[in-house]
């Protein structure tokens, strides 16, 4: 070709603005348009009053492999989860942790009873197993759901009820542990060898070091820019068309929300079942102290649609970072698209701490922020990851990125966004 291609990117989420960084990367013209006022798609921080709330409860996972190779982790400043978390139910409190990287939670964790000791030695014995896999075979071979994977393996109902629900009920949205058991092994390997952490800055840190190193790169990044429709010319070409004007590209990279791509490229494989949340962030006086040792709290008794939320998240303890000096900051997450008030939730919140902790008071807590993710992540149960779409399924010289394309985790959408780069670079190079 005598010209530089131009690739467009549709979409500013970490899969889009990965994407962009490897095409200008690869001596492309390349201009992303993102639809909302910032960049990071479901990866966002709101800073108000000296909080910092981001949108639902995320973390980072330091031993992605793609979070290694795409971020510079150590100018995020990350503020660290101890391993492990605090398991509640009315009048009881246990800490269940990781003793080989946690030995202080040695004796805490042996004499926990929410989980036998045999559970402890199948924990043990599991991270051996899988440490023999590579990450990258993971989603190979037969799939079941995480249920039953557990229960093949002898693990007590005990175990599943106290620890594994409420806990993967906060990976995967679901405490019935019906998504599939590949989810469950790769991110059980990636926080037995890293750590579980967010910015000080808050999650919405990441994309906007991405969105920098995009702009380094000689990517133009126009957000506020909806687009409308993508349309192969039949010359090999696509249109891109927003409501301001119709843009020509040698290449579109779509890396939107699934039911956003599966509307703008008409590919059916594109999964549109979601799994929803509702994150709620509370204040409490700053001497407020839970002595929940930087660990979540999950909740080992009813969070069912008339119960509790899943977990509680001691913020500031984490990150002082996301709360004023005076303030102790903490959130609460409930699974689905609950239809109580924000006020009746946070009096469900309020309750569940009040018989978790009987020793102290809420009375002061205050409701700050909810964010409600009607599709937090895609639907991913048994053998969905064998149906996926490839990077090239849309027709014409369009192509797909996001995380639906691999698994819903940063990792799935980091790597879609690489993956996707280089099938773009692969193809405008032969023309």
């Amino acid at each position: 070709m005598t010209s530089t291609p131009h690739v467009v990117v549709v979409g500013g989420g970490l899969a889009g603005l990965v994407a962009a960084r490897h095409l200008a990367a690869g001596g492309v013209d390349v201009t992303l348009l993102e639809r909302e006022a910032t960049v990071g798609g479901r990866v966002r921080t709101v800073e108000r009053d000296g909080y910092r709330f981001d949108r639902g409860f995320q973390v980072l996972f330091t031993a992605y492999p793609a979070v290694k190779r795409e971020l510079d982790l150590e100018a995020l400043e990350l503020r660290r989860f101890a391993p492990g978390a605090i398991i509640a139910r009315p009048g009881h409190r246990s800490t269940l942790a990781d003793p080989v990287r946690d030995p202080r939670a040695l004796p805490a964790t042996l004499f926990n009873r929410d989980v036998s000791f045999g559970d402890k030695l199948r924990v043990a014995r599991l991270r051996v197993d899988l440490a023999r896999d590579d990450l990258d075979d993971v989603f190979d071979g037969p799939d079941e759901t995480i249920d039953a994977f557990l229960r093949d393996r002898g693990f007590s109902e005990r175990f599943i009820e106290n620890f594994a629900a409420p806990f993967y009920g906060g990976i995967c949205l679901d405490r019935t542990l019906s998504t599939s058991k590949r989810v469950f092994e790769y991110t059980f390997r990636t926080l037995a060898i890293g750590d579980t952490a967010v910015p000080a800055a808050g999650m919405g840190a990441i994309p906007a070091q991405l969105a920098d190193r995009v702009r380094d790169a000689g990517a133009t990044l126009e957000t506020d820019r909806a687009v409308e429709a993508v349309e192969p010319d039949g010359d090999g070409g696509t249109t891109v068309r927003t409501a301001e004007e119709t843009l020509a590209a040698d290449a579109v990279v779509v890396t939107t929300d699934p039911p956003t791509a599966r509307e703008l490229t008409d590919v059916e494989a594109i999964p549109t079942a979601g799994r929803a949340c509702v994150t709620q962030y509370y204040r409490l006086p700053g001497d407020a102290d839970l002595e929940t040792g930087k660990r979540l709290v999950l909740n080992a008794g009813d969070a069912g649609p008339d119960g509790g939320p899943n977990q509680v998240v001691p913020h500031s303890a984490v990150a002082p970072e996301y709360a004023p000096d005076d303030a102790t900051l903490l959130s609460a997450t409930y699974l689905g698209e609950r239809e109580e008030s924000d006020e009746e939730l946070a009096d469900r919140t309020r309750s569940a701490l009040e018989s978790w902790f009987p020793e102290r008071l809420f009375g002061g807590l205050e409701s700050l922020h909810t964010e409600r993710i009607p599709f937090a992540q895609f639907d991913q149960p048994p053998g969905i990851h064998d149906r996926l779409p490839d990077v090239r399924d849309p027709a014409g010289s369009v192509y797909l990125a996001g995380d639906y394309m691999r698994w819903s985790s940063i990792q799935g959408a980091m790597k879609s966004g690489r993956q996707a780069a280089g099938a773009v670079l692969e193809d405008v190079s032969g023309r």
